[in-house]
């Protein structure tokens, strides 16, 4: 079944707006997230930047009504606040029994920020307590359900970077097998002690601002956030305002490693092939990529090499905004696709930042500057996982 699936809100919250329309300040003033840690207590405070929701457990309970925030995870709290905005742009309202809603809904690190505190007192043999319970990554999906009413249909995604762009496209599958109408897809992680320790031992984090696609570049700057979009069929979207089309995707795995993608970008290639060939559009139709762009040696070099082969010799404008707001993990899939879709609607072209010198191996620079467009009409957004795991997105006007 092949109906067309339509975007119609979003919400979003990062290092660089509390939602939709402070993000989009820091887009176009190229305001970054990336900082000192101020939140996140860790021995590497002083030496690893961040790109931190500037804002306490208590300040985000504040800003969607939850009472007992000491019980509620970061990872929850940040989802909530982002999909709420994307169900009020979009008039959803789960109530109506006219049509079906699902959310699906994305982390790689679940509860992890309260599992850390309490770990050492469940060592020393302390009774059950609650954070066991939302220490699981379904934990904070069932809570936004919960917070919004939405009982039609739920599921929960982990594929490491590209979760939330696999959100997006199990929504959209949803939707096109007649399951539900219209789905709340995204996804939220907040930074915890686990994913800066662990990246750290990998080698891949930057000690200073991040710089994808540059020949010096040094590694990734973690990040935290959360964004949805809220995808509806033909029917359910018939009296709406309708943002812009979901109008391709692609999901590929290349099996080559388990934190790398191969030398030759089997996957990013055939995840792009893949999007273009659902969506009908030729390679020169795409306006801007917004690539995955991570900063660190393997990815900007393989994920370059796959756009050559895709779009060369006219390779359309292409960035990273991921020295904006960090990499969010789990939740950069729907961060970034909020961000093309903001390309999309707004005629920009946001910029990669911090980048000087080309990599020797590519044959284009991405975009220094925002860049403002007469129209930009088809955006390619990527998502590249641990273990493989490639996605792809295209938004098209309508």
């Amino acid at each position: 079944m092949r109906g067309r699936i339509f975007v119609t809100g979003f919400g979003i919250i990062s290092a660089i707006g509390r939602n939709a329309r402070e993000t989009l300040e820091s887009l176009r003033d190229s305001r970054s997230g990336i900082g000192p840690i101020t939140h996140l207590d860790t021995i590497h405070k002083a030496e690893l930047p961040v790109a931190e929701v500037k804002l306490s457990n208590k300040e985000l309970a504040e800003m969607t009504g939850v009472t007992e925030y000491q019980l509620t995870t970061r990872t929850t709290l940040l989802g909530v606040i982002a999909a709420r905005e994307a169900a009020r742009h979009a008039g959803l309202d789960p109530s109506d029994k006219q049509f079906l809603t699902g959310i699906v809904s994305a982390t790689t690190v679940g509860g992890m920020d309260k599992t850390e505190i309490n770990f050492k007192n469940y060592q020393k043999g302390w009774p059950y307590n609650h954070f066991i319970s939302t220490h699981d990554c379904s934990d904070s999906t069932e809570k936004i359900a919960d917070y919004l009413g939405i009982r039609d249909y739920l599921t929960t995604i982990s594929t490491a970077c590209s979760s939330s762009a696999n959100s997006v496209i199990h929504g959209a599958q949803l939707i096109r097998h007649g399951i539900v109408d219209r789905v709340l897809a995204g996804g939220t992680d907040s930074l915890s002690k686990f994913t800066l320790n662990g990246f750290h031992a990998l080698l891949i984090l930057d000690k200073n601002p991040c710089k994808p696609f540059d020949k010096d570049r040094m590694g990734l700057n973690l990040g935290e956030g959360a964004a949805y979009l809220v995808l509806e069929s033909e029917r359910s979207a018939s009296e709406k305002k309708v943002l812009c089309e979901l109008k391709g995707y692609g999901n590929a795995n290349d099996a080559y490693h388990q934190t790398g993608s191969s030398p030759e970008g089997l996957g990013p290639y055939l995840s792009m092939k893949e999007a273009l060939e659902m969506s009908g559009l030729g390679p020169e139709a795409i306006d801007y990529i917004n690539a995955h762009g991570t900063g660190t040696d393997n990815n900007d070099l393989t994920e370059g090499i796959a756009i050559e082969k895709i779009f060369a010799p006219h390779i359309p404008p292409v960035s990273s905004t991921k020295p904006l707001t960090g990499h969010t993990l789990g939740a950069a899939g729907a961060v970034e696709a909020v961000i093309s879709i903001m390309a999309l609607t707004h005629g920009m072209v946001f910029p990669n930042l911090n980048f000087r010198t080309r990599i020797p191996e590519l044959s284009f620079d991405p975009v220094k500057e925002l860049t403002k467009m007469n129209k930009v009409r088809n955006v390619l957004s990527n998502s590249f996982g641990f273990g493989g795991n490639d996605s792809t997105l295209i938004f098209s006007a309508c």
